[in-house]
């Protein structure tokens, strides 16, 4: 029986908090490389990870540097994608009050900064469906206003959609490489894996 290949993830390194996700996957094993041209984006990769940070920025640079439209195009075949933060932002098909095009690819509509000043930080715990109770940090965090389409919602706090999956693609509001609980990682990385050994 032929081994089960384990995943390389691929992690934006723009901007943002892309150093605290390549530690929590290499406390689980996972290996990963940095993102930072588009050389680096064609390294073999099983899944992507996309931190938060300032998704305006990040976007900027996507389409400086070039690589807005092949990452867009590898997500859309199927690439698995985790995008916490700003990366839900851009990964969502629309953000409320903003009309202009990001990765958009996720049926989920967002609203950013939403929790306001005085909720600016916080931290929770709250159930995520098929792990468990666990804790969130957020951070200027966006929530989702709805998910439609194929997407559905994993988690929710006061009401509010902060976490969501749509086959190959995970997102959260929160940022779980900041809490030292690896199983939403562990949970992107089996969906990488999936990939990796062809179950897609």
């Amino acid at each position: 029986m032929e081994k089960s290949k384990h995943p390389t993830i691929a992690v934006l390194a723009l901007q943002g908090a892309f150093v605290e996700h390549e530690k929590m996957l290499r406390s689980i094993g996972i290996d990963s490389f940095e993102v930072r041209q588009l050389a680096d984006w064609q390294r073999p990769k099983d899944g992507l990870i996309i931190p938060g940070g300032e998704s305006t920025v990040q976007l900027k640079l996507l389409r400086d540097l070039r690589l807005l439209e092949p990452i867009r195009e590898a997500i859309e075949s199927g690439l698995p994608v985790f995008g916490t933060c700003a990366g839900l932002i851009l990964l969502a098909k629309s953000v409320e009050g903003e009309d202009f095009d990001r990765l958009s690819t996720m049926d989920i509509d967002v609203r950013r900064n939403a929790y306001g000043r005085q909720l600016g930080s916080f931290s929770t715990e709250a159930d995520f469906r098929g792990i468990g109770r666990v804790p969130m940090t957020f951070i200027r965090a966006p929530y989702i206003n709805k998910v439609y389409g194929r997407a559905e919602s994993l988690a929710t706090v006061d009401g509010h959609i902060v976490a969501a999956r749509q086959h190959n693609q995970l997102v959260t509001a929160f940022h779980p490489e900041l809490n030292g609980d690896t199983r939403i990682h562990e949970f992107f990385a089996g969906i990488a894996t999936n990939w990796a050994n062809g179950h897609r």
